[in-house]
């Protein structure tokens, strides 16, 4: 299976499943999902792959759904409940990057055969995660703060509370993961990947941004409409 096709198969997924933790799990399956898109995000980032002609990371598609998750808390159960999903996200982070480095402190016994490839895998991870997780703060807490700011303006200029959601999602999360992608690959990156790469990367990791905001926009839509079938 090629890498655009993979990718294409993966917005679907992640974006559906974040709809099915929310279907049949309510307010307690987005924190869940916070939980899984904020471990496997950090471990896709090392991945990096050609699709559709741009170099990137895995994981974009992963943390976006993070912002999906913010966004249709914020949307159905307010500020405070986003504002938790944050804090979630970032208490995994920390609990993650101690975890994952104290497995490395363990001498592997002379069967092990998995030890050489987590230390490849996890010996860079406490740069990624704490980068990850300054980032992740700093734009979840913004798309946070810029989604209930634009819901005030469309409320104003409309009058009515749920006109106008596609303009609260995606202006709150493009700004957002404008500063998370510079300041992520900033923070991660900086040293590793030569500046052409650096700058590859992090163009083609907004072009995907912009792509998966945009896409998410009817799942949020379709989340306030399941939210709303459960009132009834």
């Amino acid at each position: 299976m090629n890498n655009e096709l993979s990718l294409c198969m993966s917005v679907l997924v992640i974006y559906g499943g974040t709809l099915l933790f929310f279907k049949f799990f309510g307010l307690e399956g987005l924190y869940g999902w916070t939980i899984i898109a904020t471990i496997l995000a950090n471990i896709e980032v090392l991945i990096l792959i050609d699709a559709f002609g741009m170099e990137q990371t895995l994981g974009n598609v992963m943390f976006a759904s993070s912002f999906l998750v913010t966004d249709i808390v914020s949307e159905v159960y307010g500020k405070k409940q986003a504002q938790k999903a944050v804090n979630i996200g970032i208490a995994t982070s920390i609990c993650f990057v101690v975890l994952s480095q104290i497995w490395l402190l363990y001498t592997p016994s002379s069967n092990d055969f998995a030890m050489d490839s987590i230390r490849n895998i996890f010996s860079n991870t406490p740069r990624l995660m704490i980068a990850s997780l300054l980032v992740y703060a700093v734009s979840q807490k913004l798309d946070v703060f810029l989604y209930h700011k634009w819901w005030q303006i469309t409320e104003k200029k409309s009058g009515e509370k749920d006109k106008y959601l596609w303009v609260r999602n995606n202006g709150s999360t493009l700004i957002s993961q404008l500063i998370n992608i510079v300041l992520f690959n900033l923070g991660a990156f900086a040293g590793v990947f030569d500046t052409a790469t650096l700058i590859n990367i992090t163009i083609s990791g907004y072009v995907i941004y912009i792509i998966t905001s945009l896409l998410d926009t009817p799942f949020v839509y379709i989340a306030r409409k399941i939210s709303k079938s459960k009132q009834n």
